[in-house]
């Protein structure tokens, strides 16, 4: 019985990268796709794709093996723009690299667009 599926989602991408395979498939959710969508455009991985298998969908990934760890920050945090810093030492080995998706009113973003747009939010979850 599945509780955090993005967090499901996030174990099965990274060890799938770790073993060194070139795909992988997750279920799919609104919340997945939107992450997956923000790990694409970051470069984390290749594409991604929408399958409907008839029993709530699934995503094939292309993984590109950048990804040295990642995962669903539990509990979801509310975050002010003020305490982004602390949360980013908690979560990512150092200063500028990885990022860490955040949950705003404008949609999934990460923590550096966050900065930039001025905005807090809830803590999904964080790549390296």
């Amino acid at each position: 019985m599945r509780h955090d599926s993005l967090s499901d989602a996030l174990i099965i991408i990274k060890n799938a990268d770790h073993v060194g395979k070139n795909s992988a498939v997750v279920p799919a959710s609104r919340l997945i796709g939107d992450v997956l969508k923000q790990l694409t455009e970051k470069g984390y991985l290749n594409n991604y794709e929408y399958e409907d298998n008839g029993k709530g969908g699934i995503f094939n990934i292309s993984l590109n093996g950048r990804i040295n760890g990642c995962g669903a920050i539990k509990p979801r945090f509310s975050v002010k723009l003020r305490d982004m810093e602390r949360h980013e030492a908690r979560y990512l080995p150092a200063k500028d690299f990885g990022r860490i998706f955040v949950s705003t009113t404008s949609g999934i973003i990460n923590h550096l667009e966050a900065k930039q747009q001025n905005k807090g939010g809830v803590l999904l979850a964080y790549v390296y």
